[in-house]
């Protein structure tokens, strides 16, 4: 059993790790801001504690982060309990973001995914009709980075097999991604 101490030099580890992933997050935000700026609607989506990421990025847009501004396009996938469990269902567990994607996304709109392990079939699913619909990805990831690594116009893989030192490092990143939507969002007011 590791101690609060042994706990916190782990995260400060993998923060400094992380340094090396400035450009990803750079990259990151340009995919992100272009989205908005171009008039398209950015959809994110995770499982347990990555749709908690995803609501949380997906509120933020839609409400504020920092600063009084107009309400930006975007909606989270892993939001609607009915619409979950109706193609979970009526079809699988694997298509409950793509079938979404299907209905909902057009050409130039933004799919961000969030993983720590990166490798969830539903996510994978919605990777591939975010390809056929000409969309770009950006998928926050862990460990490896899983099957989904290589597969997002985008990625941020997190240097760290604890999933806990992921998801804070992805909360961190989408913070930085919301402090560059603010800041170079055209027309906020």
């Amino acid at each position: 059993m590791t101690t609060t101490l042994q706990r916190l030099e782990e995260l400060e580890f993998v923060v400094r790790a992380c340094q090396s992933l400035l450009p990803q997050i750079s990259t990151a935000g340009d995919l992100i801001v272009k989205c908005l700026n171009d008039g398209h609607t950015l959809f994110a989506c995770g499982n347990g504690g990555s749709a908690c990421d995803a609501l949380h990025l997906v509120e933020e847009l839609v409400g504020r982060y920092r600063t009084n501004r107009r309400a930006l396009p975007a909606i989270c996938l892993n939001a609607d309990p009915a619409i979950l469990t109706c193609i979970s269902n009526d079809w699988d567990y694997a298509s409950i973001f793509s079938r979404q994607l299907e209905a909902l996304a057009r050409k130039g709109d933004l799919l961000v995914t969030f993983s720590s392990s990166g490798n969830s079939q539903n996510l994978l699913h919605a990777l591939a009709v975010a390809d056929h619909q000409q969309m770009p990805t950006l998928s926050l990831l862990g460990k490896d980075g899983g099957t989904i690594a290589g597969k997002s116009t985008s990625e941020i893989i997190i240097p760290s097999q604890n999933t806990a030192r992921i998801q804070e490092m992805h909360t961190w990143i989408l913070h930085e991604l919301l402090e560059q939507v603010e800041a170079r969002v055209e027309n906020l007011t």
